[in-house]
């Protein structure tokens, strides 16, 4: 199978890194946990809206790559709910004091006023609204693990491994799957759920994030791999 990725690398590029033993597969725990990883309107705009027009709105959207990926996202958090295993969300907000220069990332950007805590640039696209009991972890660096409980929510449920969706593929995502890899968990990130407002930048950070910090795989095969475990996470 042809790889997102595939087209940006070189022979000798390709060469290195299969040489080098890199890439190994680590599969899937048996107590895994999903982080959907801001999905919210300031990422996704209104609604499915190529990106030169949504980031009039939204400066932080990814257009319609957002939308494509929500479908698929959606069918791992409607397994992950059927199984009765861990959804955990987060979030950025920008403080409302104004003191927003390193939030997320480097200048002042969440300082826009739909960006701000409690706006809707903040809330998670009703698509995927949370449920009850669902956890929502409001963050201000990249990674979900960067100043949040999420450590000692995942020790507390007993998770083993990580299933990472949401954006961007080369910011929040890649932070937090270079902590959870650091952290011990066995990272799982499918291909079509994550997203970002560049397309090299996507590609390359997924091939990244395979060769050293975690798994990445087709959705199909993510959702088989869950539906191999008994309901919270046993082995049948």
């Amino acid at each position: 199978m042809a790889r997102i990725w595939e087209k940006y690398l070189d022979e000798r590029d390709s060469k290195i890194y299969s040489n080098a033993g890199l890439g190994t597969t680590y599969g899937l725990g048996q107590k895994p946990a999903l982080l959907i990883v801001d999905v919210q309107y300031g990422f996704t705009g209104d609604g499915p809206e190529e990106i030169e027009e949504a980031i009039k709105t939204y400066p932080t959207s990814c257009g319609t790559a957002s939308w494509e990926a929500i479908p698929y996202i959606r069918r791992v958090l409607e397994t992950f709910r059927q199984k009765g295993l861990p959804v955990i969300y987060t979030i950025i907000e920008g403080n409302k004091s104004g003191d927003n220069d390193r939030v997320a990332i480097k200048g002042n950007i969440f300082n826009h006023p739909l960006l701000l805590e409690g706006e809707k640039g903040t809330k998670v696209v009703e698509e995927l609204a949370p449920l009850h009991g669902e956890v929502i972890l409001s963050k201000k660096k990249p990674s979900a693990f960067s100043g949040t409980p999420l450590v000692s929510i995942l020790t507390a449920k007993g998770i083993d491994s990580v299933i990472v969706t949401g954006c961007t593929t080369s910011g929040c995502i890649r932070a937090t799957a270079v902590d959870a890899f650091s952290n011990n968990y066995k990272v799982v990130v499918p291909e079509e759920c994550v997203f970002d407002r560049g397309i090299t930048t996507h590609a390359i950070n997924l091939f990244d994030i395979q060769q050293k910090y975690g798994d990445v795989i087709p959705t199909k095969q993510v959702i088989s791999l869950l539906e191999a475990l008994n309901n919270e996470g046993e082995s049948k």
